[in-house]
Formats: structure tokens, sequence, C-alpha cells
């Protein structure tokens, strides 16, 4: 790849740490790329050029005296979900559409400090709030590998704007695989981090108004790039405390073993519980062979010690829980009137809904012990398996579908319809048991669509599942620009 704004934010830092070209001129190339190609996908959102160039001349200054950073001179977007002093902070709700807050996001703080020069937020559904990246402030994004699809969501516009070019990198948020959905729909590089390993402070869920010290349950921050090294300086970047508070110490492990000789691995393509396409399966499968052969020892049958349907229930109560926080009082009232007619026993998108809206402390409790003990089982698997490999998503596409009712879409899985909510199901594996996942791209289908894989790893283990995907990354040649992007 010739087009510098392609290749590698590493590889874009030893140009400019080595005088090749300046933070001015980087940022020139990115906003020409953004000039050339959003408008047809509309990713960047709450473009600021004077601010980014104020920034880069800043950056240069910086770097002529010695004091560059870690990512010094990077020009990147920010999800339109964390606040960015001085950049009109939607989060893709009409409530917000003149919010400008006066401080950066916890997370946007560290980027800011280590030299990254923000120049606009990327495109996210309201309130991060779907698996596809559109609202009515920007309308819709586009997939840069087929406009007709969507680059999915809520990290979408992220994604399409690392995908593309438009961004050295990205910050993003994960619930419900926000990061590792999209990442695999438009091929890149995305990491749902250990919860509470990065600060959320700053962050949308939960609204701005019912922000506190405390870290949300199961969301937390995480990069996005187009290589797994890039991956692992983002996150250097980004792991520490916060104003007000900070989280609780997470012990981030060194990976156990850096290639795939030896590398235990469990695969968990597929389960009664939880389907996905035969395309999905193909890039899990295809990433099982690529270790195996590497000398990886691959093993599909063993599980945990609990079923996925007891994994899904409890994560699918709290996410709801979450989500249905930040609704307006209103509609999350009219959510939990409709759960006096469901059954416990009912797990069906509308019932967990409904329940989820309607937690009680009593309800909270008892999923909390749930919980803990399905997160002591995960510890017990990773005393025998470095990562598990797994579906990032149902299906490897989506076209677009704006139906107002959730429950009213359908996803096509295998040639037969499948609920919408259905992208929760293999999000809930590692974001229930507040695990590390990366998403990676592994393989084009036949129709040429990026494929990938979801990485988990042990609590903490990040490292670990950024290790495996650059084995996958040194084997396939990692990322590829999407044809829009040529």
């Amino acid at each position: 790849m010739t087009d510098i704004t392609l290749r590698s934010a590493k590889a874009q830092l030893a140009l400019l740490a080595g005088g090749r070209i300046s933070a001015a001129e980087l940022l020139e190339l990115h906003l020409s790329r953004i000039e050339r190609l959003n408008p047809a996908l509309n990713a960047v959102v709450a473009l600021d050029v004077a601010k980014a160039r104020a920034a880069a001349l800043a950056s240069d200054a910086r770097r002529r005296a010695g004091q560059d950073g870690a990512l010094e001179g990077l020009p990147i977007t920010i999800k339109d979900a964390f606040d960015v002093a001085g950049h009109v902070s939607t989060a893709g709700a009409n409530a917000y559409r003149e919010r400008m807050p006066e401080e950066d996001a916890a997370a946007v703080t560290r980027l800011r400090a280590a030299g990254a020069i923000i120049m606009a937020k990327s495109q996210v559904p309201v309130f991060s709030g779907d698996f596809q990246s559109y609202n009515p402030l920007h309308g819709t994004t586009n997939n840069p590998w087929d406009p007709a699809l969507s680059p999915g969501g809520s990290s979408g516009g992220a994604c399409v704007a690392v995908a593309t070019g438009m961004s050295a990198f990205e910050l993003g948020s994960d619930l419900g695989s926000s990061i590792r959905w999209p990442a695999a729909a438009t091929g890149v590089f995305g990491l749902k981090t250990t919860w509470n390993l990065i600060s959320t402070w700053g962050m949308v869920p939960p609204p701005p108004e019912r922000r506190s010290p405390r870290n949300a349950d199961l969301v937390v921050a995480g990069p996005i790039a187009r290589t797994a090294d890039d991956i692992a300086l983002i996150l250097s970047v980004l792991v520490g405390g916060r104003e007000p508070g900070s989280p609780s110490p997470v012990a981030l492990a060194q990976p156990a073993r850096l290639d795939a000789r030896g590398l235990r691995v469990c695969v968990w393509r597929d389960d009664p519980f939880a389907k996905a396409d035969a395309l999905v399966h193909e890039g899990v499968d295809r990433a099982a062979r690529l270790l195996e052969g590497e000398g990886a020892i691959i093993d599909e049958s063993t599980r945990p010690g609990f079923s996925f349907q007891e994994a899904f229930e409890v994560f699918a109560l709290l996410n709801h829980a979450i989500v249905a926080h930040g609704l307006p009082p209103k509609v999350r009232a009219k959510i939990q009137a409709m759960a006096a007619g469901f059954s416990p026993n009912d797990l069906s998108h509308r019932s967990l809904q409904s329940r989820g809206a309607r937690m009680t402390p009593g309800l909270f409790q008892q999923l909390s012990q749930r919980r803990l003990a399905i997160k002591r089982q995960w510890a017990r698997l990773f005393t025998r398996f470095d990562v598990v490999l797994s579906p990032p998503a149902p299906v490897a596409f989506l076209a677009h579908d704006h139906g107002p009712d959730l429950h009213a879409r359908t996803l096509t899985v295998n040639g037969e319809a499948r609920p919408y909510l259905d992208f929760l199901v293999w999000a809930a594996l590692a974001s229930g048991g507040d695990l590390p996942a990366l998403s990676a791209p592994v393989m084009r289908s036949a129709g040429g669509l990026p494929l990938g894989v979801q990485i988990i790893g042990p609590a903490g283990g990040d490292h670990q599942v950024i290790a495996v995907g650059r084995i996958l990354e040194q084997i396939t040649g990692g990322f590829v620009a999407p044809p829009m992007a040529r």
C-alpha cells in the first residue's frame, strides 16, 4: 500500500520520528482523504479543521523540542460516544445536538496527552444503542466493502474511518459487541478490553447527567486499528486511572505464548443455543486451521462448566438494565410495564429486555452471584487453554435496515430468519465474563467480503489475545483496504 494514510499507526509514527513527514503534512493527507471518501461513507462527523491544524502545529513543535509522546502527530477521529472538549458530542441523539463538553473523556485525555491529534468524531447510532450506525442528526454510515451494507455498530463510523485511512486509529466502546461486530464487518482489528482496565468516564452510556466515578458494569473502551501491533500500542496509552475516582486495579498479564507452537486453543464455533451463519463459521474454522498448521493444539469439544444459555441470560438481563438506564423515563416505563407478561423462564429478547429494564436489587444480586460462578468457570477453563476462538457475530454482513422496532427486524442465518437482537448472543461470552476479546480479520468470502474471528482470553489477558491476532496477521497478511478506499 503506497498511501501513507492506509499504513499502520506505527509506520506513520516512524515517518514522523524520522522527519520524513510533519504532523501538519500528515494531517492534511488525512483531511484530504476525509474530503474525498466521507461523502459516500458518512463515517466522520463534527470535523473541526481549524482545531486540528492548530494541534498539528503544536505537535510538530513538541517533536522539535524532544517532547514527543507515544502517539505524537497521529491524526484520529473519536467515536461520538466519548466527550471531546471543544467538539460537539451528541452520542447520536437529538437531545445533545448542540452539546459541547468542557472536558475530555478520561480515555480521550490520555490519547491527547500522548500527542494524538483529534480531527473529528465518528458516527454512532442513537446512544450507541443499535448494531448499525445511523442517527437522525447525521444520517447513515455505509460499509466501504459494499455501500448497500451496514458497517455494523455501534462503533461503525469508527471502524469505517480506520478501514479507509480517514483515521490513524480509533477509540471505540463495547457492551454488546459494539467494537467486535463492526470490526469484523469492515475487516479491521478491534479489542474489547478486560472490564475496568480502561476508564469509561465521559462515555455514553450512561447518559452524561447520570455518570458516576465507577465504571458502568460490562461497558468497556478499547482500540480499533489496522494491525495487532497498533492495538497493543494504543492499549498501552489507554490503560490508567482517571479523575474523578479510578478503576480498581486489573492485573494485565503478559502473553503466555507469543507464537503458535504449543498454543492451547479452545474452539467454540457453534452451540445448540447460539446460531451463526456458515460464512461466519468459515472465518472461525480458517483461524483454527491456520493456528493448527503453525503448531497450536486445537480442541473443539471442551466447554466451560456452564451452559451458553445461562451465560446469555445473565448477560442479556444486565445489558438491558444498563441500556434502559439511559432511556427517556416514558420509554423506559413502557418497556418495564411489559415485564409482567413474561415468565422468568422466557428467554425471548422481548422478555429479557423488559425484565432487565425492570431490574430490582434482588434480581441484580441474584444475577451477580450467577455471574460470579460463570467467571469462576471461565478461570478454570483458562488454566487449560490460552484462548477461545468463537464467532464475532451471528452474521458476516447486514444490509441496511432501520425499521423502528428492533424486535421486528431479522437476521438471515443459513437461510433462516433469526431475531435481530441475536447480535447479543455471541457478545455474551466475553462481555458477561468481563473478558478481553479481539476481533481479527482472517480471510475474505467467495463474494469478497471480510471474515473474522473473535479471540477471547482470560481476564487481564488482553496481550494474549493481541498476540494470537498478531500470529494470524503474520500468516494471512492481515488488513486489506476495502474497495472504496483503494
